[in-house]
């Protein structure tokens, strides 16, 4: 469990692709650990588009993690008996919050009872099967911006020194009104390759902009919970990094890009 050098930005996509084999993302993350990311790490700090704060937040609870199924009640029942009972993380909680403080995020709050949101769990229960590495969730503060979260994500780099694996939890693009179809929303598919073009050429003041610099921005992400992740796991990288798409595919609402990046320091 040595230091780690990458963050992620990944989707957690709907409740269903913890089921349904038809998702491509689905097999992304099954194969997580095998093609993308071996290393092991001490804990798991994860950014959920869906917990939602106005002060950042951390789980700093005893025992095992509730799972939380906060979505609406037309999935199969299946869906609802899902359960993963990750080891929760109180030391890193209490590590997060100190460099939160010392960064000058005033206040961070400590809840003693939430577990993880489908955002968080969704995921990790296909990249981590056995549910035996400690995870600590972290909230967002939808009434900020990026450049707020991105500078959370900076305050949280040290962790990766001492082996903790920082995985922001979102949506490239995230616009549920837009109807079904049998092709990509052009506008949705303008930010998502801006969105890629920004990434790999390393332009993060941009994405921390996105609002003002980016084509469509409000048709891609009309509120913004589940982009945010993204700032934290990019500042999280450190000062200078690369990065790579990892994963790309798109949901059948033809508005939600499943596209995931890895973060690399190279400081």
């Amino acid at each position: 469990m040595g230091a780690i050098k990458e963050t992620f930005f990944i989707l957690h996509g709907p409740p269903m692709i913890s089921l349904d084999d038809s998702f491509p993302a689905r097999h992304f993350l099954l194969a997580f650990k095998e093609r993308v990311f071996s290393q092991r790490p001490k804990g798991i700090l994860i950014i959920s588009a869906h917990w939602e704060t106005s002060k950042p937040a951390v789980n700093l609870i005893p025992g095992r993690q509730d799972t939380i199924h906060d979505f609406i009640s037309n999935f199969p029942r299946a869906l609802y008996q899902i359960q993963y009972p990750a080891p929760s993380a109180p030391e890193l909680a209490k590590k997060v919050k100190e460099l939160l403080t010392a960064s000058g995020f005033d206040q961070v709050e400590e809840d003693k009872k939430r577990g993880l949101d489908h955002g968080a769990w969704v995921p990790l229960m296909l990249m981590y099967l056995d549910a035996d590495i400690p995870v600590c969730q972290l909230s967002v503060q939808p009434s900020r911006d990026g450049t707020y979260h991105y500078r959370m994500g900076r305050a949280l780099a040290p962790l990766k020194d001492e082996g903790y694996l920082i995985v922001g939890s979102g949506a490239a693009t995230h616009n549920t009104s837009l109807p079904e179809s049998t092709s990509i929303d052009p506008c949705v598919l303008q930010f998502d390759t801006w969105l890629k073009e920004a990434i790999l050429t390393g332009r993060y003041e941009d994405i921390n902009q996105y609002e003002e610099k980016a084509p469509y921005a409000k048709e891609a992400h009309p509120w913004p919970e589940h982009f945010y992740p993204l700032h934290v796991a990019m500042g999280a990288a450190g000062e200078k990094w690369k990065a790579e798409l990892i994963h790309h595919s798109w949901s059948s609402l033809t508005s939600l890009s499943y596209a995931s990046y890895k973060f690399v320091a190279t400081d």
